[in-house]
């Protein structure tokens, strides 16, 4: 799973991801790339998940691109602990993803297969998503 080695703070502040995407999102290394259509949160399971299957369609003559990286952990408390005593420890790491960002890319294949890839990969994540190709308007 991925995960950052260290980070500055043992603990962070959520972040909201309200805005439009200002950078990372055209695609930029592959011909076809996956945009959330809406803002959210993406853990390393579902982006594992989502590289498992674009692996399984791109097989050894593709090359797939992860455009995002958990950073933010999220934290969690134990459960029938009483209130207080501080922040919990930290229980999965997540990537804040907002509205027009190009997850994931894939280049080297069949404009079909690349489609179907990005499309299946789109399954695996809690935000909705469109493929797009490069060089296609990103008008989210």
């Amino acid at each position: 799973m991925l995960q950052p080695k260290r980070t500055k703070w043992r603990r962070s502040h959520l972040i909201k991801p309200k805005a439009k995407a200002s950078r990372g999102n055209t695609v930029a290394f592959g011909e076809y790339g996956l945009v959330a259509t809406e803002g959210g949160y993406i853990n390393n399971r579902q982006i594992e998940a989502a590289r498992v299957v674009l692996a399984r369609y791109t097989r050894k003559i593709g090359k797939s691109y992860i455009r995002i990286f958990p950073y933010l952990g999220i934290t969690k408390k134990p459960l029938e602990v009483r209130m207080g005593n501080g922040k919990g420890t930290v229980e999965t790491w997540s990537a804040v993803v907002e509205r027009g960002t190009v997850m994931f890319e894939v280049g080297g294949v069949a404009p079909a297969d690349a489609i179907e890839a990005l499309h299946q990969a789109g399954y695996k994540l809690s935000v909705t998503s469109r493929v797009i190709k490069k060089g296609e308007e990103n008008s989210l």
